[in-house]
């Protein structure tokens, strides 16, 4: 009886969390990745992501099909299935300042055809569904035409596009992190689910993607805005929480702009942790926060609260937004499904050496421990992987001449620091190379957004800093550069 009892208990349990929505029978998380046909065109990693949403196709002006910008692109894109043979790739139609829904929406014949064409895309091009970012029905602050039936045209556009793809096509949406102007309730039986924009909520001295709510808050945090899905009836397991890969704030100062990707402030800045937020941000010397943005920190406590709630998976926009070393995309992938716990990605050091001083490999492996960093080690007389200097955050040269290295492995030096795509640390320095950009950059290294640290080989009498011995002072230098 007893025994009988705690099965019924069990079972009672289990019922009640699936009625909530959080039971643990879940599929693994997927993670969404925005991918943007106007960028570099760097193709992501496929084994980041499960989904990527290849952003954007448009409304035709005549109301009546669908553009795809950039197509020859988005046929590489679809190429990554070669790679992943799981990934799945939709086409995003719409993004901000995209229109033209309104109109087709309204009149069923133009609808059906917008969809019978979204439908002929996803043949041709060999895409596996449609992923609706209409921003947004009703509201024209996009500078989009709009109308009081939008959100009722919204439903019967996700009906036409599921009978025009078929039911083994995906059919999602992005929306606003409010959950605004959507109809949720009767739109739900047509979408495999929806992407939470939650950031772009706030503009600084606010905050745009708080995790919780905190004095920093912009409209509605990242907590509040799952609730409020969830509240206006998308299910727990069809909900994919959107990050941004990017920071808001002046985007015309260069130094705020590259900061998501170089971490380099030039001291005109200080960096904090709002830890009520959950998110990091940058003040100016008043003190007044001034970039808004996330980190892995963040984004793996965002990925924890994902796992802790039991939604679908994660979202980001975009790719080409994250560092050389895709920090926050491995956060999300670490943490969402390698893992299934917050899980911040570590550091990689690079040494060039010509192999003459082991001593300084036992030292700077010990050093990496205290930031639980991994060194490799490159040895210029051997082979060069080309795109290989991209992969560090720090490359230390303890003492080779770049002027002498192979000629790909000058270039892709060359566009690591005119890039600022990770920190350098330099052993003998020298100005007096065959190599003409790489003399401008010793002698000119504090002009450029990269952090660098250069023991010059000839250092004249103005040189600076004046250091103690490199020995004694190579530990700061290394922990200066890599950040932590």
């Amino acid at each position: 009886m007893k025994k009988t009892l705690l099965v019924i208990l069990a079972l009672a349990n289990i019922l009640w969390l699936q009625a909530r929505g959080k039971g643990t029978a879940q599929t693994a998380p997927i993670i969404v990745a925005y991918v943007c046909s106007w960028t570099t065109q760097r193709l992501p990693d496929p084994f980041l992501m499960t989904h990527i949403n290849y952003a954007f196709g448009h409304v035709n002006k005549t109301f009546d099909g669908c553009d795809v910008q950039n197509p020859d692109f988005l046929t590489k894109v679809v190429g990554l299935k070669k790679e992943n043979p799981e990934l799945r790739v939709s086409l995003s139609v719409g993004g901000w300042t995209s229109g033209n829904f309104s109109e087709m929406a309204a009149d069923a014949g133009k609808r059906r055809r917008f969809a019978e064409d979204c439908a002929r895309i996803v043949a041709q091009y060999g895409i596996d569904g449609i992923d609706i970012d209409w921003e947004y029905p009703t509201s024209s602050e996009a500078g989009i035409s709009s109308s009081p039936d939008d959100t009722r045209n919204f439903t019967l556009l996700m009906r036409d596009l599921r009978k025009a793809i078929g039911k083994d096509k995906l059919l999602t949406i992005a929306t606003i992190a409010d959950a605004k102007y959507i109809d949720f309730r009767a739109c739900m039986r047509y979408l495999d689910f929806v992407n939470i924009m939650a950031y772009d909520v706030a503009d600084p001295p606010l905050h745009h993607t708080t995790l919780y709510r905190s004095q920093l808050t912009g409209r509605i945090s990242v907590q509040e805005a799952v609730e409020a899905h969830i509240k206006a009836g998308v299910p727990r397991s069809k909900l994919c929480l959107g990050m941004p890969l990017y920071g808001r704030g002046d985007h015309s100062n260069k130094i705020l702009d590259n900061y998501m990707r170089t971490g380099f402030t030039a001291g005109r800045y200080t960096e904090h942790w709002d830890e009520r937020g959950q998110v990091p941000y940058l003040t100016d010397w008043s003190g007044l926060l001034v970039w808004a943005a996330d980190n892995p920190r963040s984004i793996a406590a965002k990925c924890q609260y994902i796992l802790d709630e039991h939604l679908l998976g994660g979202m980001y926009w975009q790719t080409t937004e994250d560092n050389a070393q895709c920090d926050l995309m491995n956060t999300v992938y670490l943490t969402l499904i390698k893992n299934k716990k917050a899980t911040v990605p570590p550091k990689q050091i690079l040494l060039i050496t010509d192999g003459g001083e082991d001593s300084t490999l036992l030292w700077l492996r010990e050093e990496a421990r205290k930031y639980d960093a991994h060194v490799a080690v490159w040895r210029p007389d051997s082979s060069y992987a080309p795109l290989l200097f991209e992969h560090f955050h720090l490359i230390y040269n303890n003492g080779t001449d770049p002027a002498a290295w192979p000629g790909e492995a000058k270039k892709d030096f060359q566009k690591y620091i005119d890039e600022a795509q990770g920190a350098y640390l330099g052993f003998e320095a020298d100005d007096k190379t065959p190599w003409a950009w790489y003399n401008d950059f010793v002698d000119h290294a504090a002009e450029r957004t990269c952090r660098s640290v250069l023991y010059k080989l000839h250092p004249g009498l103005g040189y600076m800093p004046r250091l103690s011995s490199y020995v004694e002072t190579r530990g700061a230098a290394v922990k200066w550069l890599l950040n932590p």
